[in-house]
């Protein structure tokens, strides 16, 4: 071996190696936060929306009481913004992800707070091993404002710069008219071309909801209405979420009363512990053939 080969190779083998960051996946990475159910609608679900988040103690004794927001979507589907007054914003719908969303959101919001006010966030693609949302946060019931554009995402004045007003004239004309049901946590209704959708992230066990869904198939009594249709379901974070089709001219409040009605026999069906009879197990295996890929 040559000189020179030999001084590369060990130019090669005393340099530090990078460790390498294994991704680990965690189905429900929203366990354990009382509002479950909400953080998944607005992470699948909901276009527009944030909400006031509560820094644990440690981290006002260690940044001081920053003002933090959850935002459904950031510009650019950035992770995590920091405004110049020190507020810091993360985003729930993001391009780079690890296995436990809940590992990276709380990565976003330690790395906003770190940042310089103003700058820009760097967030690694995997965090790795670390605190959690439900390690930094002091838990509670979400206070979700719903927004019919990103016009939040602005500080005042922002929206004068004409780049800056076109981008946003972009990203609101992609969004679907979507509204927030009183009647039941973490239901909304949404209007696509050509008809509507109720959709409800279902807070319970996956093999408890389905269960409770297949009896409620088999006496008839899944759906919402005359006109209406049960579309099927789709599988988010370890949570069931029922779709139904709707009228598309029917504006959402009219809405309110069928899913109330409709979230009382659910209700009731999942107090039932017998064994499904023949009836209930075809409408399962039915539902099981209904699951949706499209949100």
């Amino acid at each position: 071996m040559s000189k020179r080969r030999k001084s590369q190779r060990t130019a090669t083998d005393t340099a530090p190696r990078r460790e390498k960051v294994r991704d680990v996946f965690v189905p429900r990475p929203f366990d354990g936060l009382v509002d479950e159910s909400e953080w998944i609608a607005l992470r699948e679900l909901v276009p527009a929306a944030s909400a006031p988040l509560r820094l644990a103690p440690a981290l006002v004794e260690e940044f001081g009481d920053r003002e933090a927001t959850l935002a459904t979507v950031l510009p650019m589907a950035a992770p995590a913004i920091t405004k110049p007054d020190g507020r810091v914003l993360i985003g729930l719908q993001r391009h780079q992800q690890s296995g436990d969303v809940s590992r990276d959101l709380a990565d976003a919001l330690l790395s906003a707070l770190r940042t310089e006010p103003g700058g820009q966030v760097a967030v690694a693609p995997l965090p790795g091993p670390g605190p959690r949302l439900q390690d930094i946060l002091v838990d509670g019931p979400l206070d979700i404002t719903m927004h019919n554009g990103f016009d939040f995402w602005l500080d005042p004045g922002a929206a004068d710069d004409p780049t800056v007003q076109a981008s946003l004239e972009r990203a609101n004309a992609a969004i679907y008219p979507t509204v927030r049901l009183t009647a039941a946590k973490a239901a909304y209704w949404c209007q696509v071309p050509e008809k509507s959708h109720v959709r409800w992230v279902l807070p319970d066990d996956e093999d408890a909801a389905l269960d409770a869904l297949a009896r409620l198939g088999a006496a008839g009594t899944l759906t919402l209405g005359e006109q209406t249709k049960f579309a099927g379901m789709f599988r988010a974070h370890g949570r069931l979420v029922p779709v139904w089709d709707l009228p598309e001219e029917t504006p959402a409040a009219e809405w309110e009363e069928p899913v109330a009605q409709f979230a009382k026999r659910y209700t009731e069906a999942l107090t039932v512990t017998d064994p499904l009879d023949a009836a209930g197990r075809r409408a399962r295996q039915g539902l099981l053939g209904r699951q949706l890929t499209l949100r």
